[in-house]
C-alpha cells in the first residue's frame, strides 16, 4: 500500500478527481488517465453535491469538473472547492465552446478549461501542466472574453439595432422581455443560472437600467420584431 505516499515523495502520482454526470465519459478519462504512471484517479462523482463532499476528503491535486450537470455546474462547484482548497487545481470539461462559461471559469479561479473533443494525448497534458501550477485557458479565448468584460464587442458580433450587443446577450435580452427568470432562462439556454445572472447585470449596465421591466421594454422595441419571421410562430 503507498497511501501515505511516503514511498518515492519526488515521484508521487498526480492525483486526480473526476466529476462527469455521464458514466461513459467518467470511466473513458478514468481509463485513459490511470493509464498513464504518472497520474492516479483518486475519486469519482455524477453530481455536484457527492464531489464538494468526496473532494476535499480526498484532496487530489487535480480535479477535472464536468462544466454542465444534472444538479448544477462545474463553475460553481470550482468556485466552492477553490475556497476551501486554494491549491486545487480544476480543469474544466466541457462539450461546449461557451465564452460565458470560460469567463465563469476564469472568475472561479479555474487552472484550464478544455473541449471534451480534445484528443486523449492533450487531456494527458492539460492534467499535468494544470498540476504543475500552469494554466490551460486558450490565450486567444481568454483575450476575447477579457475584452468582453471591458465592454468592447468585436464588429462583426454586434447586434443591428444595439451596437456593442453580442448574440447570447441578445437572446437572453428578448428571453427577460418575455417574462422568463434567471433559473428558466438557464434551462431554456443551457446555462447555469449564474451565468444568466452575470449576464443580464451586465445588460442593464450596458441599457443604462436597473430593472427588469426597464430592459423588457427596450428589447421588445428594439429586438423582438426583428427576431419574428413571417410564417414561423412567435
Amino acid at each position: 500500500m503507498t497511501d501515505s505516499g511516503s514511498h518515492h515523495p519526488a515521484t508521487e502520482p498526480i492525483s486526480v478527481f473526476l466529476l462527469d454526470d455521464h458514466e461513459v465519459v467518467r470511466r473513458g478519462v478514468h481509463d485513459l488517465l490511470e493509464a498513464e504512471p504518472d497520474i492516479r484517479v483518486v475519486g469519482e462523482a455524477s453530481t455536484a453535491e457527492q464531489a464538494l463532499v468526496r473532494v476535499p476528503a480526498l484532496r487530489p491535486r487535480v480535479a477535472v469538473l464536468d462544466v454542465r450537470l444534472q444538479d448544477g455546474d462545474g463553475v460553481t462547484v470550482c468556485r466552492e472547492l477553490r475556497s476551501r482548497m486554494p491549491d486545487l487545481a480544476c480543469l474544466m470539461l466541457t462539450s461546449f465552446d461557451d465564452e460565458e462559461a470560460l469567463l465563469d471559469a476564469i472568475m472561479a479561479g479555474a487552472s484550464g478549461y478544455v473541449l471534451k473533443q480534445i484528443s486523449g494525448t492533450d487531456l494527458v497534458t492539460a492534467v499535468r501542466t494544470v498540476a504543475s501550477g500552469k494554466s490551460m485557458l486558450d490565450p486567444g479565448a481568454t483575450a476575447r472574453v477579457m475584452a468582453r468584460m471591458r465592454g468592447e464587442v468585436p464588429q462583426e458580433e454586434q447586434v443591428p439595432g444595439l451596437p456593442g450587443f453580442t448574440d447570447r446577450e441578445k437572446e437572453i435580452l428578448v428571453l427577460v422581455s418575455e417574462g422568463l427568470t434567471n433559473r428558466e432562462i438557464g434551462k431554456r439556454l443551457y446555462l447555469a443560472e449564474k451565468t444568466v445572472k452575470n449576464i443580464v447585470s451586465r445588460l442593464f449596465i450596458k441599457l443604462g437600467v436597473d430593472r427588469r421591466v426597464q430592459a423588457a421594454v427596450i428589447a421588445s422595441h428594439t429586438l423582438v420584431p426583428s427576431n419574428r419571421q413571417p410564417g414561423r410562430p412567435a
